[in-house]
């Protein structure tokens, strides 16, 4: 059962680099942002370390210069005879537990503030239902509401945007949560949470009469915290209930229909730790904890009362489980705990795994995470993670970056994975900020071209000394760009050897025996460097190569801010382009080798998903080459 859950859920090593990469880029992020702009921070399951199947990602984002007070006497840690910080004021006094007005101590510079503002009680207040139309319709990718989100989809993934607000303040009506922490978290903890405050997401109570205007005091922040102050059974226990909502409670069930949510999962596992309910917290027990959670869930359903963690006077069930709808989740919900542990084997990804707890309860269990997970699926798991951060900038953002980047590397305290996702980072940003100095430097004297060439280069060639194998072809590309076809053909040249490896990892295909006695042991950075291959990434704001651009503002188009194109494929094109311009028999001969790989390669080099662009690149080579 154990192994199971670490397999489809993770180990605890993976779950912790999972957030210790999102905490390195987030640091980065705060890091260049500046009091007018917005600051973000990625929340939800993803933050917490889980990455389940068809989960979205869940982003909030709140302005620098806009602070939220509980009372007046705080306004005092503000300086506001400069006027850079907006105040805002609660009112909390005709809105349910939990919720809110805001008005505006001071005037907002903030257009979407203004706009979102409504005459109420002589003050002005910021309506929520307006705040989040405004950032709709801001959009450029066609999002929706849903919810305290802004939602849409960016390529393939879907997100949830909150727009929000940010208070420096632990709210009031929270404060009993701090006297009630005698057991869990610890009390470095509780202290960490308070002095960081809470959030404000434009959602009102369906029951409360400023429903449109009312806002929703969030604990993310406190939630995450929280989560990662978990031992691993105890973050196993949730993730086993997130599976159990999604695979077994909801299944089938349309979205209006989905009356409990992941949030009410991860509220009962924490009423069940702080209450000490469970005294053994352990793999062992491990369906034991998973019990005592779903018999907390099915007596909130039975008495239609979810009290909030950290305010428990708001009740998360009071304006969607209650009469007939109350009843029939009840109903389900205790035909699913007469039939006990075997109401989980319908979750497909574990059965097996549940089968053998159920009938060999004195199994041995194996928590070795070294068994549990190879180190090259660990290897696999990290660098697939790294690819998912970083994204397109202008040349003084990437400045920006590049120089916060250099000042981060040598901080203490940054653990191993941090340390090979800035690296990771300080790559993307010198590959961004080199193409786009030669297409800015398209404009100026020769000079000054013949100067920001030289910078190009040296940026090119530094990224490819600490990045992976791949970031080789930044190079060619560049080479290509600016009629260097010889050069290119040199890079792509060397590129090939180092991709002929019999230890190539080019995921997920690895010959596992290979890399090990290749790379085995050594730092992740050598291993990047020598044996990994990514998939090339385009910016799609970023003018690499001129025949890659439609596909680029295609993707740009349909919500996409990248363009992934798989290493091999990207090398037999620069190969094909190059050629073009020095030697037409050996353009012909690439331009063949791309044919037979497209048409015979059956998954090995090219994963089914990326045929799209795969057969769009040899469509592009055959127009070039003139083969049509």
């Amino acid at each position: 059962m154990f192994e199971g859950l670490c397999d489809e859920i993770g180990t605890s090593q993976l779950v912790a680099m999972r957030r210790d990469l999102a905490d390195i880029c987030e640091m980065v992020e705060n890091h260049v942002r500046t009091i007018d702009e917005n600051s973000e921070m990625m929340s939800g399951s993803k933050r917490e370390g889980f990455r389940l199947k068809g989960s979205d990602i869940d982003t909030m984002f709140w302005p620098n210069n806009h602070r939220v007070l509980w009372d007046l006497s705080q306004s005092q840690y503000y300086n506001t005879h400069r006027k850079t910080v907006t105040l805002i004021l609660c009112d909390c006094s005709d809105s349910p537990p939990g919720f809110i007005l805001l008005y505006l101590l001071s005037p907002s510079m903030d257009r979407h503030v203004q706009e979102a503002c409504v005459r109420m009680k002589n003050r002005n207040y910021i309506s929520s239902s307006k705040y989040t139309q405004i950032k709709c319709s801001e959009s450029p990718f066609n999002d929706n509401p849903h919810g305290p989100c802004v939602s849409g989809i960016d390529g393939e993934i879907e997100y949830d945007n909150a727009y929000c607000f940010v208070s420096d303040f632990w709210p009031p009506s929270a404060s009993a949560w701090i006297d009630r922490c005698q057991s869990w978290p610890r009390p470095h903890v509780v202290d960490d949470i308070v002095k960081n405050g809470c959030h404000l997401v434009a959602i009102g109570h369906k029951l409360g009469i400023y429903e449109d205007h009312e806002w929703r005091i969030s604990f993310s922040l406190a939630e995450n915290k929280l989560v990662c102050t978990m031992n691993h059974c105890q973050f196993l226990t949730y993730g086993l209930l997130k599976l159990f909502l999604t695979e077994i409670i909801n299944r089938g069930l349309d979205d209006d229909d989905k009356l409990l949510c992941s949030y009410h999962m991860k509220t009962a596992v924490f009423w069940v730790i702080q209450q000490s309910t469970i005294l053994h917290w352990c793999p062992q027990n491990l369906l034991g904890c998973f019990w005592v959670c779903f018999k907390l869930i099915l007596k909130w359903v039975y008495e239609g009362v979810c009290p909030n963690f950290f305010i428990p006077a708001n009740n998360m069930f009071l304006s969607k489980i209650y009469g007939e709808a109350q009843h029939q989740l009840f109903i389900r919900l205790y035909g699913l705990y007469e039939k006990g542990f075997v109401s989980l084997l319908d979750i497909t990804s574990i059965s097996s795994y549940i089968i053998d707890a159920i009938h060999n309860p004195r199994l041995s269990i194996c928590t070795d995470e070294h068994a549990l997970i190879p180190e090259i699926n660990f290897d696999i798991e990290l660098f697939y993670e790294m690819r998912t951060y970083g994204s397109s900038l202008e040349l003084n953002d990437c400045i920006k970056y590049l120089l916060t980047l250099e000042h981060m590397i040598s901080l203490p305290l940054l653990t191993q994975y941090q340390v090979v996702m800035l690296r990771r980072l300080a790559a993307s940003f010198l590959q961004q900020t080199a193409f786009i100095l030669n297409t800015e430097a398209y404009f100026h004297e020769n000079k000054l071209r013949y100067i920001s060439d030289k910078i190009s280069r040296h940026m090119l060639n530094l990224a490819a000394r600490f990045g992976c194998i791949t970031d080789l072809m930044y190079i060619a590309m560049y080479y290509y760009k600016t009629h260097r076809y010889m050069e290119a053909l040199s890079i792509i040249e060397m590129t090939k050897v180092k991709l002929s490896q019999p230890c190539l990892m080019n995921r997920p295909n690895v010959d596992a025996e290979k890399y090990i006695e290749a790379v085995g042991g050594q730092t992740w950075s050598t291993k990047m460097r020598q044996a990994l291959a990514c998939y090339i990434k385009l910016e799609n704001r970023i003018n690499y190569i001129s025949e890659l651009v439609p596909e680029q503002q295609s993707s740009l188009h349909n919500n996409g801010t990248s363009l992934y194109v798989p290493p091999f494929i990207m090398m037999n094109m620069l190969e094909v382009l190059c050629y073009t311009y020095v030697d037409t028999d050996k353009a012909q001969r690439a331009l063949d080798d791309l044919q037979t790989l497209v048409h015979y390669d059956e998954g090995q080099l090219i994963p089914l998903d990326y045929m799209d662009i795969t057969w769009t690149i040899l469509e592009i080579c055959q127009q070039v080459t003139r083969n049509l």
